[in-house]
C-alpha cells in the first residue's frame, strides 16, 4: 500500500464530519435560542409557580376595572392583571394600544420584577369578535357593506 485513503474511506470521514458539523450547528442553534422563548403565563400560573424575575414571559388576563393608573411621568402605566384565581400587578411605560382598557383583555410581553411586579415592554390588546373600527361605528350595516365593498 502507498499509504493514501481510499477514496471510499475519504467519502466515509467526509460523511461523518458532515454530520457532526450538522449535529455541532444544531446544538449551537438550540443553545442560542433557549433564552428566547416567551413562555405564556396566566395570573393563576404567576401566582402558584411565578418565573424567575427577568425571565421574558407573556402574560395574559383581563385589566380589572378601577386599577388603571397614569403615573406622573405621563408614560408609565400601572393596572392590574387578574384572572377568577390571581391578580398579578403590572408597570408599562411606553404608548399603549388604542384597545387598552379597562375590562379589556391583554397580553403583556416582559418580565417579573424582584418586588413581584410585572415590567412590561409590550403591550397587545385584545378585542373580541364584535369590533368595529372606530371610522365604522356609526355606520349602518348596509353604509360598512358598502364602504368594505369600495376599498376592494
Amino acid at each position: 500500500m502507498n499509504g493514501a485513503i481510499k477514496a471510499k474511506h475519504q467519502r466515509l470521514v467526509l460523511v461523518i464530519v458532515a454530520l457532526v458539523a450538522l449535529i455541532g450547528a444544531g446544538l449551537l442553534a438550540a443553545w442560542a435560542l433557549r433564552n428566547q422563548a416567551s413562555y405564556f403565563y396566566l395570573p393563576a400560573q404567576i401566582a402558584s409557580a411565578p418565573p424567575e424575575p427577568g425571565r421574558a414571559v407573556r402574560l395574559g388576563g383581563m385589566v380589572e376595572a378601577g386599577s388603571l393608573k397614569k403615573e406622573a411621568d405621563g408614560i408609565t402605566l400601572s393596572f392590574v392583571v387578574g384572572d377568577d384565581k390571581a391578580r398579578v400587578p403590572v408597570r408599562f411605560a411606553g404608548i399603549a394600544p388604542d384597545l387598552f382598557k379597562e375590562g379589556s383583555g391583554v397580553v403583556a410581553e416582559g418580565r417579573m420584577g424582584p418586588d413581584g411586579t410585572f415590567v412590561a415592554d409590550n403591550l397587545l390588546a385584545k378585542h373580541d369578535e364584535k369590533y368595529v373600527p372606530r371610522e365604522m361605528k356609526d355606520m349602518t350595516e348596509a353604509q360598512a357593506r358598502q364602504t368594505v365593498e369600495e376599498t376592494r
